[in-house]
């Protein structure tokens, strides 16, 4: 079968394809349920097998869930086969243990409901549906394909972080299958992402005998809130967010410490160090009075390169010769695991989910038809990259 046949192969196969969304959305896998994350592994190495990997690799993580490394070789071996292509997914949700009580997997009105159905389930649904068809249809990619699934991308990629950026200094290019923009489009740039926690030491004192005595943390934090605001620049895409702060003790003390915890956003590594060195720059305004910063920026900004905005290109086209579909792109204020690997140099495209919406949300679905034309789309872009 030519590569234009993948749609109505996929089509065809379409309750294949939700069956296994099923299997995937009822075995709940949150962050830090190693447990619950390592008998998905289990599955998950059965399914890759089944998909026709050549080989799944099984690396540990002692904080959590392993995450695996599959290759499929399609014929590419040895010393002169060519870079691969990297395909990214999580395997993690941000839903706990017993969701499915509230949030059953559902079909309603064409709709596809479920804890992890949008982000990314579904995502990773179409990676394995999609190998799995170039191989049922004897179609050969130019390169052989690595897939690396992890087991804690919504908690920062804390341990998978070094093996994706291991991973993707030997590849070609990575897709990844985050949830697309709204009406299906890609993303070729994303921001970074930093987390910082300003913390205040004061004075304590009685605030009814002697408050004069006192250094107020909790003022001086105020002072520093204010300030941390101002640093932020929403012409250049940077945010700064104070979205939890804390302090004192009894009503009648004046308090003694006081801390607030920062989101950062940026849309450049430049506009990066500039927040870095404005936060650490803070320095008391009340006497007496101390400041303690920890944190960084631990997701670069996916930077729309000229090496993406290529691949993207080449990719727009194939899209429409072989499927008719017209591929659009944009950016996204939120971090993956795209953020590593563009970071590093890697031309990227994310965003190849199925479309839906309420990630995060009690309303998580998909629009199940959409799953596939977007498993068409990816195996296409194996096909043609």
């Amino acid at each position: 079968m030519p590569p234009t046949d993948l749609l109505p192969f996929l089509t065809s196969r379409r309750d294949d394809l939700v069956a296994l969304l099923r299997t995937l959305v009822e075995h709940e896998s949150p962050s830090k349920d190693a447990a619950a994350l390592n008998a998905l592994a289990d599955r998950l190495t059965d399914l890759l097998r089944q998909s026709g990997a050549s080989s799944v690799d099984r690396v540990p993580n002692p904080d959590g869930g392993d995450h695996l490394l599959a290759r499929f070789d399609f014929g590419h071996t040895g010393p002169d086969a060519p870079k691969p292509a990297l395909l990214m997914a999580h395997f993690d949700t941000v839903w706990p243990m017993g969701t499915l009580a509230t949030m059953p997997f559902r079909i309603e009105d064409g709709r596809i409901h479920g804890p992890g159905t949008f982000d990314m389930k579904g995502g990773l649904t179409l990676l394995l549906s999609a190998l799995t068809a170039l191989r049922d249809l004897n179609l050969t990619p130019p390169r052989p394909v690595e897939f690396l699934l992890t087991s804690d991308e919504e908690i920062g990629s804390p341990s998978s972080r070094t093996l994706i950026e291991a991973t993707a200094r030997k590849a070609a290019y990575a897709l990844v299958p985050e949830p697309p923009l709204p009406g299906g489009g890609l993303k070729t740039a994303r921001k970074g992402v930093g987390r910082y926690t300003l913390s205040v030491a004061g004075i304590p004192a009685h605030s009814g005998i002697e408050p004069e005595k006192g250094r107020s943390a909790l003022l001086e934090l105020a002072h520093h809130i204010i300030a941390i605001h101002a640093i932020a620049d929403p012409a250049a895409g940077t945010t700064l967010t104070v979205g939890r702060a804390e302090g004192g003790g009894a009503v009648n003390v004046v308090p003694a410490s006081a801390s607030a915890e920062i989101d950062v956003r940026v849309s450049t590594l430049a506009e990066a160090e500039r927040v870095d060195r404005a936060l650490h720059a803070l320095s008391p305004v009340l006497d007496g009075t101390s400041l303690a910063l920890t944190g960084r920026l631990n997701r670069p900004p996916m930077e729309r390169t000229a090496a993406t905005a290529s691949l993207f290109e080449k990719a727009r086209a194939a899209a429409a010769r072989s499927l008719g579909l017209e591929l659009t792109e944009g950016s996204t204020g939120g971090g993956s695991d795209a953020n590593f690997t563009s970071a590093i140099g890697l031309p990227t495209l994310d965003g190849l989910g199925p479309l839906g919406s309420g990630a995060h949300a009690v309303h998580e679905h998909i629009e199940m038809d959409s799953l596939p034309l977007r498993a068409a789309l990816i195996a296409t872009l194996m096909l043609s990259l």
